[in-house]
């Protein structure tokens, strides 16, 4: 039913258009002009003027050929570092980079698997509702593009965000809350050779509170991490000011703020065994999203995962997506796996296999809603 050749071709195209976070402009240019062209009505937003990136997302809408539901479908466009002038590589029916960036099918695989499922369906004459996509910016780093997207341009009510990491037919039913952490101490300058005894170190202060926290895999449902540390200064001169950015995530809201605070008081006590002070902020980056596992969008996909004879399966998720943000938003969305491999790193890679499955399977979904 799909064109595999095409479906390649495709995505061997997309993943050369560079496409970083907040530089998605040619990539959606590229992509509004082929979603014209299948015939559907494309709306740019005006999110990047919200979030400083030089493109909006993208909203596009097929009428339907039947009275069946409207759904959406959605991916991100951007790209995380290095993304600048991918060249792509097959070996053994395998998708790489060259090894100097990474190869950016997260997430082009599943918009390449999007745009091929509604030209078969076009070029075959499937019946099929209304199908309405949203291609979205600055998904890396904080989910920003659908946290502005216009959602009164969007009908659907039910979502597929093709954007994980698992074999298509992975059904992503659960994802974490996250919240960011950044904190600053301030300290007392001294001369660290001559009187550091009359100084407080705010990296003494940071490094303590970072010793006793509970970091990295907290339990099974909680994670958090320090990213950054920033301190600039001579050594001779006892540091002031330093600050570092952390984050935390956890499938239970409960636990979320139990790992928040437990980091914050981490960061009270350092303070106040040096002498020193700290400002904490903790922000919501997004809500945690479940599905039930017996929800019509699961069994949906399980029904079209039996049609392609594709083993079905659930999974929880320890990483926030779009997903997130269009179940907080209405849309009753799950995230499905498309076969991602060793993503934002170097080694990323993509089984064509995998590439061509994620296009059947939307197809079959489309056809269930028919």
């Amino acid at each position: 039913m799909i064109n595999e050749k095409r479906l390649l071709e495709r995505f061997l195209r997309y993943v050369q258009i560079d496409s970083p976070t907040k530089e998605e402009l040619d990539f959606a240019v590229a992509l509004k002009s082929e979603l014209e062209e299948l015939g559907m009505k494309v709306h740019m937003d005006d999110a990047g003027e919200k979030v400083g990136s030089n493109s909006g997302n993208l909203i596009g809408y097929l009428k339907g050929t039947t009275q069946g539901e409207s759904i959406l479908f959605s991916a991100h466009m951007d790209t995380v570092a290095p993304g600048r002038g991918v060249k792509p590589q097959i070996r053994d029916g395998v998708i790489y980079s060259d090894g100097t960036t990474i190869l950016g099918g997260d997430d082009k695989a599943g918009i390449a698997a999007v745009v091929e499922a509604i030209q078969s369906v076009r070029e075959n004459n499937i019946p099929h509702g209304d199908i309405e996509v949203a291609f979205t910016i600055f998904e890396e780093g904080g989910l920003f593009g659908s946290k502005n997207i216009d959602y009164s341009k969007i009908r659907s009510k039910k979502g597929f965000v093709l954007d994980s990491g698992g074999d298509p037919g992975t059904i992503i039913v659960q994802g974490p809350a996250q919240n960011k952490i950044d904190v600053r101490f301030i300290g007392k300058e001294a001369h660290a050779g001559v009187a550091p005894e009359t100084g407080i170190s705010a990296i003494q202060m940071a490094g303590e509170a970072i010793s006793n926290m509970r970091l990295l895999r907290v339990d099974d449902e909680t994670t958090a991490n320090i990213g950054s540390i920033n301190a600039e200064g001579p050594t001779n001169i006892v540091p002031k000011v330093v600050e570092f950015f952390a984050e935390a995530r956890s499938l239970s809201d409960e636990k979320l703020r139990e790992q928040s605070d437990h980091m914050a008081k981490c960061c009270q006590e350092a303070a106040e065994k040096f002498g020193g002070s700290v400002e904490v902020n903790i922000e919501n980056a997004y809500g945690a999203f479940k599905i039930s596992e017996d929800h019509p969008l699961v069994n949906v996909v399980r029904k079209a995962c039996e049609e392609l004879s594709i083993p079905a399966n659930t999974a929880k998720s320890g990483g926030g997506s779009d997903t997130n943000i269009f179940n907080a938003n209405g849309i009753d969305a799950i995230n499905l796996g498309i076969g991602e491999r060793k993503p934002h790193t170097l080694e990323e890679h993509l089984h064509i296999k995998d590439l061509e499955n994620s296009a059947r399977l939307a197809i079959e979904i489309i056809k269930q809603f028919a």
